[in-house]
């Protein structure tokens, strides 16, 4: 068993003004998608300052679609008990599903002000996006947030209020497979010109799999709990349509051009 490492989530406290470690995680998403989309930038003939505006409004996208998100699968009633608990978004609470929604919309509003093909638009986006998942959850485990079910593996650890059983550290799971694997394998693939879609597709398929698999050892939400079977959870139940859509997509790809 190892000991959780109590990490301050107040990265830099100035006075009455604090920043928390969760919050530069996005900064960190944020600029490195920016700086590997400025890499790429002239594969769609966009400038950096076109990858900036880009980056803006996927910023907005993830931050309200995310909020959104989850107000609307995680916590509508305390949404009924308090409507302005909505703009509370340091009493925490972000959805990736709602992100991702949030996110479509602004590339889908960027690819039509630019006259590029929605899904070409996409398949450059989706390899941006995996280190800014890692680095939010770690937040998550800085935070003591997401915590897994009791385990007996030796690198189990006790959760702060969650009593002395060792627990599987899930964000951490979620940092190595949504962060590091999926932006080595996304970044790799589509290193050469792909067919319109594949890239899109394999970001979906790929983050399905790996957070419906770690659904297993992850510790649904309390106020929510199993949603049937005693282990479906809310998090597999919004994950299945990715990676059927997903792999949709990829089965679409294959009778498209390549941009």
């Amino acid at each position: 068993m190892l000991n959780y490492p109590a990490i301050d989530p107040v990265a830099i406290s100035l006075g009455p003004l604090a920043i928390h470690w969760y919050g530069l995680m996005y900064v960190i998403g944020f600029v490195a998608a920016w700086w590997l989309g400025c890499r790429r930038a002239s594969r769609l003939r966009l400038t950096r300052d076109d990858i900036g505006d880009l980056i803006f409004y996927a910023a907005l996208g993830v931050v309200l679609g995310g909020r959104l998100g989850y107000v609307l699968f995680y916590g509508m009633d305390r949404l009924l008990e308090n409507p302005l608990w909505i703009v509370q978004v340091w009493d925490g609470g972000m959805s990736f599903h709602g992100g991702l929604i949030g996110v479509l919309l602004a590339a889908l509003w960027f690819a039509r002000k630019k006259g590029l093909a929605f899904f070409t638009l996409t398949d450059f986006v989706a390899p941006l996006v995996p280190i800014g998942l890692g680095a939010g959850r770690l937040g998550n485990f800085i935070n003591a947030e997401l915590p897994g079910r009791v385990t007996t593996l030796p690198w189990g650890m006790p959760f702060p209020g969650m009593g002395p059983e060792p627990r599987h550290p899930s964000a951490l799971y979620e940092a190595l497979l949504e962060g590091l694997v999926l932006f080595v394998v996304l970044w790799w693939v589509s290193a050469k010109p792909r067919a319109r879609g594949l890239i899109s597709g394999l970001f979906l398929v790929l983050y399905g799999l790996f957070r419906f698999s770690v659904e297993f050892v992850r510790l649904p939400d309390a106020h929510i709990g199993f949603i049937a079977f005693g282990w479906v959870t809310m998090g597999m139940l919004l994950t299945l349509p990715m990676i059927l859509s997903g792999a949709a997509l990829m089965l679409w790809s294959r009778r498209q051009p390549t941009p």
